[in-house]
């Protein structure tokens, strides 16, 4: 770059700030607005798989590739797979030093990056309401509090319902289908046994026909779990969610006849249920080239939580940033980053899409259930899905 750019990045998410961290390592300054309060105001997801074609690419180019597997855990790499009656039908497992796809949770990867930025580089509780184009390739970015402030280049890692996506695009998300209902249990060995037999020390699935049942291992003992199914965005119309035995009436209704061994994900949880309807972008998304604006991440190619999205953040995060760094001008930069982001994205929300489908099928056959090709060694699915912001 021959002149220094005045760079923003909107959300203080992996994507965000490892294009940060790219961008420091090598002088060149940025700002990260986030509209938390601070990094502790809101639970961060569950565990991520860092793939080591494209999140471990990124964290490598980062620098932060040894610190990032002193807090991994290989052996979360395991996934088993049950029928409806509780059969274990298939269990996968790593080979000895196999770190291909090692687990984190998404809170430790946040702060492994937080970490690594220089000090007030992000703006806590900064809520971005809107970016607009000025002549002659600037980008103002205006603040819910009316004040407004100009960028050579603005890049929105803000997730599913980006703020600067309508800059480029008319795009929104649109519902899948298909619903995740989040449960949580604490300290399993102990006050869960059963549930810590059925996750092990990764991932589990059960599934038959439109409904799953996931249950993924954190750090420190605690397990995420999803109630996954189709069926409408209101399909707890009459209810309150914040009545948990109503909801939790509800649920069970529709899985009836499964084990009693995996009820007990959606009667034995800690705390409430948490709905999260699946939201996708429109395949492919494209946008006309707005100089000094771009997406990366969900804000730009948001897709079904089936293990692609956060690595692909990540990538998306380093690859813009080693662009910027490497390209005389914003605007080349661009090219060159757009060139290669895009239509890797649309390959990879095509495969996710079918996944999905696979996965939770709009059938109630159980036929259907656990085709031979679903988790192909090369192709298994990250650790469980994962809620976007």
């Amino acid at each position: 770059m021959s002149t220094t750019p005045r760079i923003a990045i909107i959300g203080a998410g992996p994507g965000g700030l490892v294009c940060a961290r790219v961008l420091q390592q090598h002088g060149v300054p940025v700002t990260v607005f986030e509209r938390e309060s601070d990094l502790n105001s809101r639970s961060q997801g569950g565990t991520l798989d860092i793939h080591e074609d494209t999140g471990q690419v990124a964290l490598r180019a980062a620098g932060l590739f040894d610190r990032f597997l002193a807090l991994s855990r290989p052996e979360g790499q395991q996934w088993r797979l049950y029928d409806r009656h509780a059969n274990l039908i298939r269990h996968d497992q790593a080979d000895e030093g196999d770190w291909s796809r090692p687990e984190i949770d998404r809170g430790q990867l946040r702060t492994l990056l937080l970490d690594s930025l220089a000090p007030g580089t992000v703006r806590w509780g900064h809520c971005v309401r809107a970016v607009t184009p000025l002549p002659h390739g600037v980008a103002r970015l205006h603040h819910h509090d009316g004040a407004v402030e100009d960028f050579d280049l603005v890049i929105g890692a803000d997730g599913a319902w980006s703020r600067v996506r309508p800059a480029l695009s008319d795009a929104q998300p649109s519902y899948t289908g298909v619903t995740m209902v989040e449960v949580h249990f604490n300290d399993v060995e102990h006050r869960h046994p059963g549930i810590a037999r059925l996750v092990g020390g990764g991932t589990m699935s059960a599934k038959a026909g439109r409904r799953g049942l996931v249950l993924q291992r954190n750090s420190n003992g605690h397990v995420r779990g999803y109630i996954i199914f189709r069926g409408p965005q209101d399909w707890h119309a009459g209810l309150d969610l914040a009545d948990t035995e109503s909801v939790r009436a509800r649920l069970l209704a529709q899985y009836q006849g499964w084990d009693e061994s995996l009820l007990d994900i959606l009667r034995d949880n800690e705390g409430g249920f948490l709905n999260r309807p699946m939201f996708v972008l429109p395949v492919p998304h494209m946008w006309q080239r707005v100089p000094g604006i771009t997406l990366l991440g969900d804000a730009a190619h948001l897709m079904p939580p089936v293990g692609v999205g956060a690595n692909l953040a990540l990538l998306d995060g380093a690859e813009l940033a080693q662009a910027i760094i490497g390209h005389p001008t914003i605007d080349q930069a661009l090219d060159a980053y757009e060139s290669v982001m895009l239509p890797r994205a649309t390959d990879n929300a095509k495969t996710a899409q079918q996944m999905l489908t696979t996965l939770i099928p709009d059938t109630d056959s159980e036929a259907a259930a656990f085709p031979h090709t679903l988790w192909p060694a090369s192709t298994r699915p990250d650790s469980g899905p994962a809620h976007t912001s």
